[in-house]
């Protein structure tokens, strides 16, 4: 395959204004300017008035929260993972399965191709749960990096979460190993990678985190988890360990080229010179901080320090219909807004949500750049809309636009997975119907074991 006349932003090296990718099977083999060498049999793409991107690289997620999006619409991160718990406690499989269905084809529509996602609810007797949202990602035909999640600190130990979706250190310790060896492929190629992620400093205990990373580092394999997310969390910490998250997550030996945490809103400078310096990296989550009023997170200083920062759109259930294209937009005006028109620029934004989110997930070498030997994953947006079209830059038209250019095509290893804004390995409108489906039956689920949707999460 061979696409031409298109604009190119590799990400990495200078831009081209009009020139071409070659793919091989499923690796790009060449990346040039002006027409290229036609080769026989090649499948040619016209890419004329169209923007070549690497695939946008999504590092934070929780697939089952499609499933409830619109509750707790005026909370506090604690006040709303309280409400919340108690609808989640009831979901299964079939649950996770269309709520996964639907977010990760939306996430497919906004250019991504390469998903993590963050499972850490595991009430007892609901079916495989991991495995759901797995087979979802496979249908797709998407990238997945799920990371096996867990609490084993409930309410009755001090901890957020009602006893009822936690569980103990040595059934999680066995399902996540389980998990890993089960499903994770790290081949160059891979489209399944596992990690491990207990869920919070609130939520579970220090014996889990330092036992989690011992078992990852033995597996070899990421580690991931929320930290500094809100206040709160930073008076929890002191309160319950004597020190900040980020003196906290050093102790139990998690800081390294190998983790990447969720949020990191509230740090100092100190903690960000300890990011940058063992190579943790942060997702980046603009508008589910901001729906839930947890404050700004410090990129363009992290970013200037060397810290490596990645983006997420965090689970639909604290940012809703919220695609990963506009989270670029929204991590642009946010760090602009507190810290000046300079503070970050489209194409830190872009790069953020490409080769920072491909080291966020330990696949830099392998994607998040259009570089010949890297994987063919990209995604062409069309600019020359009649509106568009004036605005002439076209990274400039993809992030700082409120509305995404249309999506002509998205390819995941050669293989295309969008075409004109359309899903094509699964039924778009059957993937919708599935999410809207995971709600309605998560809803019935929860008011059958008893708990009140209405009265126990609106406010």
């Amino acid at each position: 395959m061979i696409i031409e006349n298109v604009y190119v932003a590799p990400v990495v090296g200078p831009e081209i204004e009009s020139g071409y990718i070659r793919i091989e099977g499923d690796r790009i083999a060449e990346v040039g300017s002006g027409p290229p060498e036609p080769r026989p049999g090649e499948t040619r793409i016209d890419g004329a008035g169209c923007l070549a991107t690497p695939g946008l690289v999504n590092t934070h997620h929780h697939l089952y929260q499609w499933a409830s999006q619109g509750l707790a619409q005026d909370a506090t991160l604690f006040e709303w993972l309280v409400a919340s718990y108690q609808v989640w406690a009831a979901m299964d499989a079939e649950v996770v399965k269309g709520a996964a269905a639907a977010g990760l084809g939306y996430l497919a529509l906004s250019g991504c191709t390469l998903s993590s996602d963050h499972h850490y609810v595991f009430p007892s007797g609901r079916g495989d749960l991991f495995a759901a949202g797995i087979e979802a990602a496979r249908e797709l035909g998407i990238r997945f990096h799920p990371a096996r999640g867990s609490m084993d600190r409930g309410h009755s130990q001090g901890g957020l979460p009602p006893d009822i979706v936690v569980e103990d250190r040595e059934t999680i310790l066995a399902a996540t190993a389980e998990a890993i060896d089960a499903y994770h492929d790290p081949s160059f190629s891979s489209k399944l990678r596992i990690a491990v992620a207990p869920c919070s400093p609130f939520s579970v205990t220090a014996e889990l985190m330092t036992g989690a990373a011992e078992l990852a580092r033995a597996k070899g394999v990421r580690l991931h988890t929320h930290l500094a997310e809100t206040l709160d969390e930073d008076e929890h910490c002191v309160a319950a360990f004597g020190v900040r998250p980020v003196d906290y997550m050093e102790k139990l030996g998690w800081l390294g080229s190998d983790v990447w945490f969720a949020h990191t809103v509230h740090l100092s400078d100190g903690d960000i010179d300890k990011l940058a310096a063992t190579g943790t990296g942060a997702a980046h989550c603009p508008s589910s901080n901001g729906r839930l009023g947890a404050g700004i997170a410090r990129v363009s200083e992290m970013l200037r320090r060397g810290a490596n920062v990645g983006i997420g759109v965090d689970g639909n259930a604290s940012s809703e219909l919220t695609t990963l294209a506009g989270e670029m937009r929204q991590a642009l005006l946010f760090q602009r807004a507190a810290y000046g028109p300079a503070a970050l620029t489209a194409r830190q934004a872009l790069e953020m949500a490409t080769l920072g989110g491909a080291r966020n997930l330990g696949r830099e070498n392998e994607l998040g750049s259009l570089e010949p030997g890297k994987l063919a994953d990209l995604a062409l947006w069309r600019v020359d809309g009649s509106f568009a079209s004036a605005v002439t830059d076209p990274v400039c038209q993809l992030v700082f636009a409120t509305r995404q250019p249309p999506l002509a095509r998205l390819l995941v290893g050669g293989e295309t997975v969008v075409q004109d804004d359309e899903l094509r390995t699964v039924d778009q409108d059957a993937s919708g119907r599935a999410g809207a489906e995971a709600h309605r039956r998560l809803m019935r689920l929860a008011r059958e074991q008893g708990f009140s949707v209405k009265k126990e999460v609106h406010r």
